[in-house]
């Protein structure tokens, strides 16, 4: 099923969230980067928490 973004904030948030994603698989493959995954999991779910924000407006 396709998601169709409400408003342009929706977007930003979605694009940003599939691009930490990204970042999540490539760096995952890498020794040594436990704490930045870490931290970019914490801004994946501070931007997944904005966007349930503007869902629900």
């Amino acid at each position: 099923m396709t998601y169709e973004p409400g408003s342009a904030e929706c977007r930003v948030l979605i694009r940003s969230k599939e691009k930490i994603e990204t970042m999540l698989l490539d760096l995952s493959k890498l020794e040594g980067t436990d704490l930045l995954l870490k931290q970019l999991r914490q801004v994946h779910n501070q931007l997944e928490a904005l966007h349930d924000l503007r869902r629900a407006s």
